[in-house]
């Protein structure tokens, strides 16, 4: 069993009992929650070729219907329904579920699926970022175009210059380019990195 505390950031380690094969509690795809229990199954309806896809589980933990629901077509004697959990994930070779995001937050961009909830841990990982929402614009081209808003930390500010002179200036400053290289740092796919940013100095989140 792994206990998280909500307070922490993506970074931090989780308590662990018990055993987990689990190599990080957090990496590149998702997050490790462990094993399901005995009782419970689980399976990944994937999408193409990914090993990602909708978390689908079924067993006595899972309700029969809503109430005075009528189904279209009742299910067929001695199978039970799989509950679309509206999860994405995906299954290691040892059985643990990482967890990746919600289906409905997703973004379509490219004809590539992006979860927000991916990009925004990369975001947090950097020292300048107290906080970052990702959301999906409407383009003509991308269908939809990434997007972050993040929240500098205290003494950090923000720089619409280049790369080059962001790095070579003393002090804490970001901007979108170098944002744009952390994430490359951090091996994320190419087609997730936001296109855009804005620093959002006094929403809280």
């Amino acid at each position: 069993m792994t206990l998280y505390d909500p307070t922490q950031t993506p970074d931090q380690l989780p308590q662990t009992f018990g055993k987990i094969n689990c190599n990080s509690a957090q990496q590149p795809q998702g997050v490790c929650v462990g094993m399901p229990a005995p009782h419970i199954e689980l399976k990944i309806c994937i999408d193409g070729s990914s090993h990602v896809g909708r978390i689908l589980t079924r067993g006595p933990h899972v309700m029969l219907r809503y109430w005075d629901q009528i189904f279209d077509k009742p299910p067929e004697s001695g199978h039970e329904v799989w509950l679309d959990t509206g999860d994405i994930g995906s299954i290691d070779n040892d059985g643990n579920v990482w967890l990746i995001g919600r289906g409905n937050g997703r973004i379509k961009s490219g004809g590539e699926n992006v979860y927000p909830e991916e990009v925004e841990a990369v975001l947090l990982q950097h020292p300048g970022v107290i906080a970052s929402v990702i959301m999906g614009i409407t383009d003509t081209r991308l269908t939809e175009m990434v997007v972050a808003c993040v929240k500098l930390r205290e003494h950090w500010q923000w720089s619409d210059d280049s790369y080059e002179h962001v790095t070579k200036t003393e002090g804490l400053l970001l901007s979108s380019d170098v944002l744009r290289q952390h994430c490359r740092e951090k091996n994320l796919t190419g087609f997730k990195i936001p296109k855009g940013n804005c620093n959002i100095p006094v929403l809280q989140l």
